[in-house]
């Protein structure tokens, strides 16, 4: 089964899982900033988001766009993973913007980080990418919109987006994306190690081993 073929199909089942799980941003209240690692390293830097617990001693490590449709479809997978180890396993972010506008996306999730909404914009953008991220070019005022809905401070964001540290973030998460060799996206590495096939079940087998070794 070739790449393109594993997206399709786990892209239909997150079609399911996102409309499944739907809600309301609007009403959402504001989330706990997320934690950054302690550590630096080519995978993990100490500016990377990280969702889970900080020191779970199973890392994994996902180069990620947010135009991305593998990405948007392997997220509730990865949620899956994370509710399956909830004191085990953490997800360290990195962003490997390769679509066209992707590095505004990336500007939306960083301010949103500043005002402790990342995971709302998030899952905003990822359940909204098909409106603001079509193949025919992208239409980030509906990214924006999107953002907004989930809580954002639109404005107060925009004046922010071209921060230094933001722009550090996405030039050195770019570079240690081409350093290890990240040519498509979602790539994951789990403590250190890439898949040996990209797809679901090769992902979910690293990590139970890996889970299993620390225990």
């Amino acid at each position: 089964m070739n790449r393109r073929t594993i997206v399709a199909i786990v892209a239909a089942v997150a079609v399911i899982g996102f409309g499944i799980a739907g809600y309301s941003y609007t009403n959402r209240p504001k989330e706990a900033p997320v934690a950054p690692p302690q550590e630096s390293s080519t995978l993990v830097r100490p500016h990377s988001p990280v969702l889970g617990p900080a020191d779970a001693r199973v890392t994994i490590v996902e180069f990620f766009d947010p135009s991305c449709e593998a990405c948007r479809a392997f997220y509730p997978i990865v949620k899956e993973i994370m509710a399956r180890y909830p004191q085990d396993v953490r997800v360290v972010l990195r962003y490997a913007p390769f679509h066209d506008g992707s590095d505004e996306a990336v500007r939306i999730l960083e301010t949103a980080r500043m005002q402790n909404l990342f995971v709302p914009v998030l899952e905003a953008l990822l359940t909204q990418q098909s409106e603001w991220a079509p193949h025919d070019g992208p239409q980030l005022d509906k990214a924006w919109a999107a953002a907004g809905v989930a809580g954002l401070d639109v404005a107060k964001a925009k004046e922010e987006r071209l921060a230094p540290h933001i722009m550090a973030t996405l030039n050195l998460d770019v570079a240690d994306g081409k350093s290890v060799g990240v040519s498509g996206t979602p790539t994951f590495f789990v403590n250190g190690k890439p898949l040996p096939n990209f797809g679901t079940d090769e992902l979910k087998k690293l990590v139970d081993d890996e889970v299993a070794a620390v225990r």
